[in-house]
């Protein structure tokens, strides 16, 4: 039995109506939700900020996985852990000091994250991969939702997978942009973890059973 998990990107809900679909969310088979912010400075895109997380994290009551997008991440990590986020993902490129920005996420009680952009090459995460909880590896470019699936990200998964093998570590792998039930086997059979889905879920007619379908064609990787 698979024990990947499913994590909707609260991106491609309907901002609408966001308190029906937190609620859709915790009531259907998806493990975490996977909030993406960004500043329009580190990607050409602005999500949203902490008053949607603190409305989030009211009514969510699955691990809150947040993702930033954003330049100069240390300046908020506290404030992430007092709105109650569970996984806080820095980006790689925007981090000067990584291992100080993972120590300073664990030390508020957070897994601590790490994201990779596209043409990142996994190798660089080989000094610090045991002080990582979660490797959100981007299948797409970051920034926007809805994009097409890269499909060098397979080979990337494979290499990061021995790398966490090798060095003993007990990281997850995280991939982010562009999964479908067409493709969600072939990653976790590459070594995937977690994906996140957004524009699949929300996108779907039935987002609640699109979810169930996912999990049901993973049980037998």
């Amino acid at each position: 039995m698979s024990t990947t998990l499913i994590a909707p990107s609260i991106l491609a809900a309907d901002f609408a109506n966001l308190q029906r679909d937190i609620e859709l969310v915790n009531n259907s088979e998806a493990d975490w939700f996977h909030l993406d912010v960004m500043d329009g400075v580190f990607v050409p895109n602005i999500s949203f900020g902490m008053p949607v997380i603190k409305s989030i994290a009211k009514h969510a009551n699955k691990t809150l996985d947040v993702h930033l997008m954003i330049v100069e991440p240390d300046r908020y990590i506290k404030t992430f852990a007092d709105l109650g986020v569970n996984v806080l993902t820095v980006h790689y490129e925007a981090c000067t000091h990584l291992h100080r920005t993972l120590q300073a996420i664990k030390a508020e009680g957070m897994q601590a994250g790490v994201a990779l952009n596209p043409h990142t090459n996994v190798d660089l995460l080989r000094d610090t991969i045991n002080d990582i909880d979660l490797v959100c590896m981007m299948s797409v470019n970051p920034g926007f939702g809805g994009q097409s699936f890269i499909e060098n990200t397979y080979d990337k998964v494979k290499q990061l997978k021995a790398l966490i093998n090798q060095k003993g570590a007990s990281t997850k792998i995280e991939i982010d942009g562009g999964v479908t039930n067409k493709n969600a086997k072939q990653l976790v059979d590459a070594g995937a973890d977690v994906l996140v889905a957004g524009s699949y879920v929300f996108g779907a007619n039935d987002p609640s059973q699109t979810i169930k379908d996912l999990k049901a064609l993973l049980s037998y990787c």
